[in-house]
């Protein structure tokens, strides 16, 4: 495609293009920006396009693409700063107890640490925990209980203590 090619698939297809990129997008500054950028890049592959099919069509994917990535940096200014890349925060160092937790819970078997840590820290359902880690309920419920008959011994809580929680059945625990 000539310049003089190139001038003439711009002035009659600038107008239709913009006017197609407003109605998707809904700001017509925004569209002409993005179309005219379109015609820029559309300038450094015209050889290419002279080839193409529908040369407009690409012209307009570009301008609708180029709008969708500007929309996309202005959300993410608007984020706040990422963790990663912001100031490090400072945190109190771990209780005594929150240390014991997860050191008895590394001792525990690897499922059933699973089953805890998502029921009980994630509050997940024993029907969620099931389908997450792909296993029936009652296996869920069998390593929810022995591992927390192994936390407390591990943890030196007496289990003969009676609690006020239902167990999952409507049951209490004894």
């Amino acid at each position: 495609m000539d310049e003089a090619e190139f001038d003439d698939f711009y002035s009659s297809s600038f107008t239709r293009v913009t006017g197609q990129l407003y109605a998707m997008i809904g700001d017509r500054d925004e569209a002409q920006e993005c179309v005219q950028e379109a015609f820029v890049r559309a300038w450094q592959h015209r050889r290419s396009l002279q080839r193409a099919e529908h040369p407009e069509a690409w012209v307009r994917t570009t301008a609708y693409r180029l709008a969708v990535s500007r929309w996309r940096r202005v959300v993410r200014g608007r984020r706040p700063v990422d963790r990663a890349l912001g100031a490090p925060l400072t945190a109190a160092p771990p209780s005594e107890a929150h240390v014991a937790v997860v050191q008895a819970l590394e001792q525990l078997p690897e499922a059933q640490r699973r089953a805890i840590v998502l029921h009980h820290l994630a509050d997940l359902s024993v029907h969620d925990v099931a389908r997450e880690t792909g296993v029936p309920e009652g296996t869920v419920k069998a390593r929810l209980s022995r591992g927390r008959a192994a936390l407390a011994a591990l943890l030196a809580v007496p289990t003969d203590l009676p609690t006020d929680q239902p167990a999952e059945n409507g049951a209490t625990h004894a």
